[in-house]
């Protein structure tokens, strides 16, 4: 039974699809399922389109957030009766932060049943790391280098989603970022863009699957479209300014790569490049977007940020910032409400032109049509499928699977890990020993606070050992709540004597350190990278009655720890890993799970290195000239080098690499290698090409990732591996965008981090076309 009831939409439906077999001009009758499938869609789309009063069209590109109480009566005054005149009018195309089949269906039936048209809505949600059951933060799951534990990690989060009703996530954020200041950073997958271009893929494949309509997948966003990541002192929301080398050759790749893995949508950003507001900014989403990278989505603007171009000086009021949007290629408008209330009248001055307007929308209506929005606008909404899904022993297991594969170690001196199974009295300290919501992160939305098993709750299934909690002190004054800042505690020490008690009178010590869930995330920028509140001088107490400590850090960016670095012997980079953070720190802690994560950021040794990244520029004079002489790039008071490098992360058991070749062919290079576990364990290593080219027509960095390879091996285990490097890999893009490979001297680099331990030279003289 087809549930649209609208006859005009069912006419569109029945008299476009009817002539879907249909040969047109010279069109080869042999062409592919999908592209007839295609040509079918856009018949469709232009029968509705044509169908469509000019308001009509605007409100597809009108995007509402959830504005009153869906299970309650319709709003009668105010801004939200407004909201709702405008869904009954068909004068809304999307809304957001709408979830539960109950709450999604109220807003669905009356986009279909109550409207003229009968165009259901798109329902977006941010689910970045995770729905309701919470998966570690973005940057986290980036330090597996695992693919397709990745790729699973959205595809649970997608299917949890859209059990619930959502068939729209704002994600995956593709943004490389060099500056830990940034409360985004956690966000992303880190600092370099070939890393992060695999794990955008990853992440658009896992969340859109490979079919569209499938009610377990839903549309992915690539954000944000272009340069956030790289805002001024790493401050949220501020000025970009970068040259055109760095916009093609770091940030672009990952935004490419998305486009090229087919992300259905993607989201402008709050910056300013070239002194134009992302939201405005033709080159961009017109130029280059939509023309040269021939992207057939749409592109939503960020929360308000139409309107607040208004504040950086560009637009003189909504009306102007909805042509300047419009005319640029901004498809659609989230919470501005520029385009509901201003671009009818825009067209009809002829400010903006109808044609750009049908682009857009017919851009909106493709993406709903491929989600099976038209065939079921109910789809999504099953609630036996909801209770069942969601919460799910599946979702679990791969949250927990991801939790593993995300932690680093990064100290292990004397081998303090993995703790004895038994005989150990353990001394667990620290504000998150018992703490059940930070290890859920930022950007938890649709998460309850208090759900992820804590450490001591994950420690507490080792029975063998003795263990005594102590927080040892509140990182903070008070409950911590989206959106307020979190009170850093700074005072109170009343907790100090006993952990430090606690601490003398057992074998080792595990302490909990880091930030609040709340401390990094959107609009959370920090401009000191230490242990925050009293935490520091905690550690050091402790430190001095027992020097057996091993350091659990729970944090969404990089800190400085230079202190712990020099003196805790062991140091673990838990990051926040939601649902499962307990469990899976405990079986990395007691060697059920031997760690494999390497960072996919550079950790720093103070603040005043940022920005920070392995894959910097040489500069005329980069090292030390001579004995005492201060001419050289680099700080009177502090190293140049990080305290952990890109891609570091031990292991509890040892590789070795040897035996680099690398074999010149016409299409590039082949480099092979040997790699040996040398311990006692299974491990899995993160085998990592790097190459430099030594001169080229702009300037290239002195070392670029561009393979890598998970690898799984048994002690004593010898394997050998293979890596091609072609054109894409060798070669880079000129200031004008356009990719070239210049023959000349490279040198290929190989190892278990950027701070490789081989490597060969070699020459390109051309490569085959």
């Amino acid at each position: 039974m087809n549930i649209l009831k609208n006859s005009l939409l069912l006419l569109v439906l029945v008299t476009a699809g009817s002539c879907s077999s249909k040969s047109e001009g010279g069109m080869d009758q042999k062409a592919s399922k999908s592209t007839h499938l295609n040509q079918e869609v856009e018949r469709k789309i232009d029968s509705l389109l044509s169908l469509m009063t000019l308001e009509e069209k605007v409100g597809q590109m009108n995007q509402y957030n959830g504005f009153w109480d869906l299970t309650g009566p319709a709003p009668k005054e105010g801004d939200a009766a407004k909201k709702y005149d405008h869904l009954k009018s068909g004068l809304v195309g999307s809304m957001l932060n709408v979830t539960g089949v109950e709450e999604v269906r109220s807003v669905q039936k009356i986009a279909v049943e109550e409207t003229r048209l009968g165009i259901p809505l798109i329902i977006g949600f941010d689910v970045i790391h995770g729905f309701r059951t919470i998966s570690p933060i973005p940057l986290a799951e980036s330090a597996s280098w695992d693919l397709e534990a990745i790729k699973n990690s959205a595809a649970m989060a997608a299917k949890e989603a859209a059990a619930s009703g959502i068939n729209w996530t704002f994600a995956p954020m593709v943004d490389i970022s060099r500056d830990a200041r940034w409360g985004r950073v956690m966000e992303g997958a880190g600092e370099d863009p070939y890393l992060g271009s695999k794990i955008a893929v990853a992440r658009v494949e896992g969340f859109q699957g490979s079919d569209l309509a499938s009610p377990y997948t839903v549309a992915a966003c690539a954000k944000h479209f272009a340069g956030y990541g790289f805002a001024e002192g790493g401050r949220d929301y501020n000025t970009v300014d970068v040259g055109t080398s760095t916009l093609y050759n770091t940030i672009l790749p990952p935004f490419k790569a998305a486009k090229e893995a087919g992300v259905r949508t993607f989201m402008n950003a709050f910056n300013e490049l070239n002194g134009i507001p992302a939201t405005a900014d033709r080159f961009l989403q017109r130029e280059l977007l939509k023309d040269q990278w021939n992207f057939d989505g749409f592109v939503v603007s960020d929360w308000g940020s139409m309107i607040e171009m208004q504040a950086h000086g560009y637009a003189r009021d909504r009306k102007h910032a909805a042509e300047l949007a419009a005319n640029a290629g901004s498809d659609m408008d989230m919470e501005s409400y520029a385009y509901v209330n201003e671009l009818v009248d825009l067209v009809k001055q002829g400010k903006v032109q109808e044609s750009d307007l049908d682009d857009s929308v017919r851009r909106i209506l493709r993406v709903k049509f491929e989600l099976g929005l038209f065939e079921d606008p109910y789809k999504y909404l099953n609630e036996e499928r909801e209770d069942a899904i969601v919460g799910s022993k599946e979702i679990n297991d791969a949250a927990l699977d991801m939790a593993r594969k995300s932690i680093v170690l990064l100290k292990n001196k004397n081998n303090l890990l993995p703790l004895k199974r038994k005989g150990q009295k353990v001394a667990l300290i620290g504000p998150f020993v018992s703490d059940k919501t930070s290890p859920l992160g930022s950007w938890r939305l649709a998460a309850e606070d208090g759900t992820a098993i804590s450490l001591a709750e994950g420690m507490a299934s080792y029975e063998d050992n003795t263990v005594r909690v102590s927080e040892g002190v509140k990182l903070s004054n008070g409950s911590n709540s989206f959106p307020m800042e979190v009170k850093v505690n700074s005072r109170d020490r009343s907790g100090f004597d006993e952990a430090v008690k606690v601490a003398k009178e057992a074998d080792v010590v595990v302490m909990a350190l880091g930030e609040d869930g709340f401390q990094s995330g959107e609009g959370r920028s920090r401009a000191e990278l230490g242990l925050p509140g009293l935490q520091q001088e905690l550690l050091e107490e402790v430190y001095k009655v027992n020097k057996n400590v091993v350091l659990v850090l729970h944090n969404g960016r990089p800190l400085a720890i230079e202190w712990a670095d020099q003196h805790i012997p062991a140091i673990v980079e838990a990051w926040q890993l939601g649902t499962q953070s307990g469990h899976a720190i405990a079986q990395v802690l007691y060697g059920d799970y031997n760690p494999s994560g390497k960072l996919p950021v550079s950790f720093p040794r103070s603040v005043g290195q940022m920005p920070l990244y392995y894959n910097y520029k040489n500069t005329g004079r980069p090292t030390l000239p001579g004995e005492g002489v201060v001419f050289w790039s680099h700080y009177i008071d502090e190293e140049n080098t990080p305290l952990y490098p890109f891609g570091h992360g031990l292991s509890y058991t040892e590789f070795t690499y040897d035996t680099l070749k690398v074999n010149k062919h016409t299409d590039g290079v082949q480099l092979t290698l040997t790699v040996k576990n040398n311990g006692e364990v299974v491990g899995k290593e993160v085998v990592q090409v790097y190459i430099r080219d030594h001169f080229a027509t702009v300037t290239r960095p002195v070392k670029e990732l561009k393979a890598f390879e998970l690898v799984s091996l048994a002690p004593g285990e010898e394997r050998q591996l293979q890596f091609n490097l072609t054109k894409n890999e060798l070669g880079y893009y000129l200031n004008d965008g356009s990719f070239i490979l210049e023959p000349g001297d490279f040198t290929v680099f190989v190892g278990g981090s950027s701070d490789t331990v081989l490597e060969e030279t070699f020459t390109i003289e051309a490569l085959d076309e």
